[in-house]
């Protein structure tokens, strides 16, 4: 018997995989009428009876479908896990390796905090300032995020090429607000306290802990205070700063970034891009005026907490209990082979990917979608070519760029291969730092060659989607493609008020504030005439304001500015999809029949709306606000459909809610 096996008897062992979640009548309350509260009136049972569960800080869609995933997942690593030493594919056997090692508690408590010794060694050993700004490469090709943050990605200015991004970074909590705004003083005044709770179970003594604790506070806020904002975040060419490296070592001295750029393996090229000139030059300073000692703290603590996740028991319930209980609210831990499965899916994601498509996506599914994705297509074309707030000379070019647009269904042509990875069955921390490297060196080594244009950054079984402005393409992973998502057993209403509305939504994302930026190579540059891009922002003006004035929470509200983007994309994927529906509706007469009393056209808004059905604790509803670009979920389920000039038609009421407050209309798309 396996390893694995031996420790399945430590943990809840929950059999069963969950049912599918499927659209339904019953999940509605009917007492509450639709111009009232639309995701009540959609969704209204199904929130009293599906409370959040105490190891989730949310409970809705998403989450149903990716805990059937997660099942589905175990399934396939519990097989691998137990066909070791049998002959098996070269997936099967990294997949069933890396479960083992996960899984395998035993030797995990035995090492205790022994993993982390090298590094700390590593640390310990460094004597001067430069020292230390040489060792982070050592770091971040660990996946440990000290400092700053690089990409590597399609060059924003000339798409056909990856370029080396340095970005903002360096804070343990969630956002710069936690360290600045009075709201999160609680969080802040514990952050502290815990930073010295989980060093002493690392080995440090009481002493070095808590000297550690206030160094490492105090270089954290001082990157957060000259932190750009989420909204900030937002303005793509402010981002984008294009440095000679030529000038690189004169600007940031001691950063030392070109000894950076060869230790990772980045091949000469010449320039990078700084997303945020006025952070790196006080990085600078810090680098260069800082006490040693306390650099050396701040990398033992970024090393402790990207660790601990993947140690013994104590330090993960010591991590759990502040970044998930205190910050979000989550009750208690998900059990042992959920987050096995999660990492593994982060580690190795399309060598478990491969194994969930070969089981559970089907080419019937990818064939629908194909019918579907044309659909709405050719409903976005004409809407492109008859809008009456953009002019001639820019409607050329965005048919210019939607004629370029592609999309990618259910997972890719290629699969990426690890087996030059060593994944080890008794050695998890090693793993997942083993295929860390393999990660960061592969994407490394690319900068300045030509961009791969087959390449997917989300793997199969995720749960989401999404668009790629450098690549002009949406991505639509196995994972979403289920119900209730996408059921074909249902009928087309309930399809395109689903996943119809979510590849919509897609779609518009070339075209909203930030998409509308980038031209038809996928390049950062404004091809929009001055008029049409100011008749645009008049109408993303009207939507930012009319998500400002919700109240989420008693004084929460939802920032407008940071989740426009988003919200512009609900406005136009329900009303492109509503649109596609109606003429598949009009080109197959016989399926325009009520199904369960409700009209074809009022089970696409109430499939729309049951997409969004959310249970969430308040903690992680003032967490999200403030990092999350997607409006809370009680709003996109009923806004959107709100906004829709159909929506009195469909469901006889009135042009007014029930206070009589009149809802104006933004028409976009």
């Amino acid at each position: 018997m396996s390893k694995v096996a031996e420790n399945y008897n430590n943990f809840e062992q929950e059999s069963a995989i969950p049912e599918k979640s499927s659209f339904s009548i019953k999940h509605m309350d009917m007492t509450v009428g639709p111009s009232e509260d639309f995701n009540r009136y959609s969704n209204g049972k199904w929130i009293d009876s599906n409370p959040v569960p105490p190891d989730k800080t949310s409970w809705g869609t998403f989450q149903e479908l990716y805990d059937r995933n997660n099942y589905l997942l175990r399934e396939i690593a519990q097989r691998c896990s137990a066909s070791q030493g049998k002959e098996v594919t070269k997936e099967e056997r990294l997949v069933g390796d890396f479960y083992n090692s996960a899984m395998d508690t035993k030797t995990i408590e035995e090492l205790n905090s022994k993993p982390l010794s090298r590094f700390l060694k590593e640390i310990g050993e460094l004597r001067k300032n430069d020292d230390l700004s040489k060792y982070i490469y050592k770091l971040h090709s660990s996946g440990i995020p000290v400092f700053f943050r690089t990409s590597f990605r399609g060059d924003k200015k000339n798409s056909s090429i990856y370029s080396l991004y340095f970005m903002q970074g360096g804070i343990s909590l969630p956002n710069r607000d936690y360290y600045i705004k009075d709201s999160f003083k609680g969080i802040k005044e514990e952050y502290p306290k815990h930073i010295e709770r989980i060093l002493r179970l690392a080995g440090l003594d009481e002493h070095t802990s808590g000297r550690y604790s206030k160094a490492v506070l105090q270089i954290e806020e001082k990157l957060a205070q000259q932190s750009r904002s989420q909204e900030e975040l937002r303005d793509q060419e402010k981002n984008y700063n294009r440095v000679e490296i030529s000038k690189l070592e004169k600007d940031y001295p001691s950063l030392h970034l070109l000894h950076y750029m060869d230790r990772l393996g980045v091949p000469e090229v010449g320039y990078v891009i700084i997303g945020q000139p006025e952070f790196f030059q006080l990085l600078d300073h810090i680098f260069s005026d800082t006490n040693i000692d306390d650099l050396k703290a701040y990398l033992v603590w970024n090393v402790v907490n990207f660790a601990t996740p993947f140690l013994n028991s104590e330090m993960q319930e010591e991590h759990f209990d502040f970044f998930n209980r205190k910050i979000m609210g989550q009750q208690k831990m998900e059990p042992r082979w959920k987050r096995s499965v999660n990492i593994v899916n982060f580690c190795i994601g399309d060598a478990l990917g491969k194994l969930y498509v070969q089981e559970h996506f089907g080419e019937d599914s990818r064939k629908k979608m194909e019918v579907m994705i044309n659909d709405i297509k050719s409903i976005f074309r004409e809407r492109l070519e008859n809008l009456t707030w953009m002019g001639d000379e820019t409607r050329k070019r965005a048919l210019e760029k939607f004629d370029r647009f592609r999309s990618k269904i259910g997972y890719p042509v290629k699969f990426k291969d690890y087996s030059s990875i060593d994944i080890r069955s008794n050695d998890f921390f090693g793993n997942v730092l083993r295929s860390i490297e393999f990660e960061v060196k592969r994407q490394a080594v690319r900068v300045g060659k030509p961009v791969d244009r087959d390449e997917w950054f989300m793997t199969p079984p995720t749960v989401n989607a999404y668009f790629s402005p450098t690549d002009n393409e949406i991505v639509f992973p196995a994972g979403i493609l289920q119900p209730p998502f996408f059921d074909v057993t249902m009928d087309d209403a309930v399809n395109y008020g689903g996943i119809g509305a979510v590849i919509s939504h897609e779609i518009t994302h070339g075209y909203d504030d930030q998409g509308s930026m980038y031209d038809k190579e996928g390049n950062l540059r404004d091809w929009w005439t001055e008029k049409d891009r100011s008749e645009f922002m008049k109408k993303a003006q009207a939507v930012i304001d009319l998500y400002s004035s919700c109240e989420i929470l008693p004084g929460v509200r939802v920032h407008g500015d940071l989740t426009v983007g988003e919200n512009i994309a609900d406005f136009g994927g329900v009303s492109i999809a509503y649109a596609a529906l109606e003429r598949r509706l009009k080109l197959s007469p016989e399926l325009r029949k009520e199904i369960d009393g409700f009209t074809p056209e009022q089970r696409f808004f109430i499939s729309w709306a049951q997409l969004w059905k959310e249970n969430i604790r308040e903690e992680e509803v003032k967490r999200r606000v403030i990092i999350d670009p997607h409006a809370p979920n009680k709003l996109r389920a009923s806004l959107p459909v709100w906004n829709h000039p159909s929506f009195e038609a469909t469901f006889s009421v009135k042009k007014s809610d029930k206070t009589g407050r009149s809802i104006e209309k933004i028409a976009i798309w």
